[in-house]
């Protein structure tokens, strides 16, 4: 991308010049944000807990490390993927009109040989520094996350974030195999959870920003089903999440801490679900909805659940 682009919508332009020309400290920070760090934080908050509890206490730290350093270049590699594949409705969705493929800040060819270092090269770490086992889990994450969900479902279906959403839940495989070379039921009971947590997490994102999907014709749910549908699959999502959430408990992988954690967490989780609903169904819409208010705590409430779970085995 070398010259001057108009974007369809917004009417924001590229900034002229190669990207080989633009100054330095902006290309690493371009390259930076390839990888989405944010989203990446969350799959990390959801691969160290698990690394506790299957240690039944402190990892080996050094293990600890080289898990997150390969977990931050596997992620990192399919979001760059899925910035490359993205890059023509990127261009024409507010939301992500800053990113580094459509500002002009690195190239579509230089982002594809950065994706596919990462890629190759977070297998190989996984592999040699942690097992073999972990860089499958990992590997098969990345390319779940780049072929059945960017290139297959997210354009042709509104399930795309439903199965989609299996990529997030493999850092709970991958923290758990890091440790014990084997995945057990409680790391797919965490699964689980991340699995049903991921829809009522994004959709409500998706109800804000619903015209920039209709604007690019990516059959994101509330884009295409509207607000009272939405709810009520958030709604139906949320309780599932939360009853999957309670397993570890019973079947004698946590303590009172964590199941404390999880039924208080769980039950404002369920009483913000439910005020959304209502709003969904007295037909507010804009600031009033107040979608984000779910949004922002999901984000929250898995942070503190997986805490939960790291600190759990030793308080019991």
């Amino acid at each position: 991308m070398t010259a001057v682009e108009t974007r369809p919508a917004g009417g924001l332009s590229q900034v002229p010049g190669s990207p080989g020309n633009r100054p330095f400290g902006a290309r690493v920070k371009a390259f930076i944000a390839l990888t989405k760090p944010r989203v990446i934080e969350l799959l990390l908050m959801t691969t160290v807990p698990v690394m506790f509890l299957a240690a039944g206490g402190v990892p080996d730290l050094w293990l600890v490390l080289a898990t997150c350093i390969g977990g931050y270049l596997s992620a990192g590699g399919a979001a760059a993927y899925n910035m490359y594949l993205d890059r023509d409705i990127d261009a024409m969705m507010d939301r992500t009109s800053q990113r580094p493929l459509v500002t002009g800040m690195v190239s579509p060819r230089e982002c594809l040989v950065f994706a596919t270092v990462l890629a190759v090269g977070s297998t190989a770490w996984f592999w040699y520094l942690v097992n073999p086992l972990s860089a499958m889990l990992s590997l098969g994450a990345l390319l779940f996350y780049v072929v059945v969900y960017t290139m297959i479902l997210k354009r042709r279906t509104t399930q795309n974030i439903v199965w989609g959403g299996i990529a997030g839940c493999m850092p709970v495989f991958i923290g758990w195999s890091s440790v014990t070379n084997t995945v057990s039921w409680a790391s797919f009971i965490l699964f689980l959870v991340i699995f049903f947590w991921t829809p009522p997490h994004y959709w409500p994102l998706s109800m804000k920003v619903t015209e920039d999907y209709k604007r690019v014709g990516v059959p994101m749910l509330p884009a295409v089903a509207g607000n009272k549908v939405v709810a009520r699959q958030i709604v139906l999502y949320s309780w599932v999440m939360v009853g999957v959430s309670l397993l570890l408990q019973p079947l004698g992988y946590t303590g009172w801490f964590y199941t404390g954690v999880a039924v208080a967490c769980g039950a404002f989780w369920l009483w913000e679900a439910h005020a959304l609903q209502v709003r969904a169904k007295a037909g507010l819409t804009g600031a009033k909805l107040k979608e984000m208010r779910l949004f922002h705590w999901s984000i929250t409430y898995v942070s503190l659940l997986f805490v939960a779970v790291a600190v759990d085995p030793f308080l019991r």
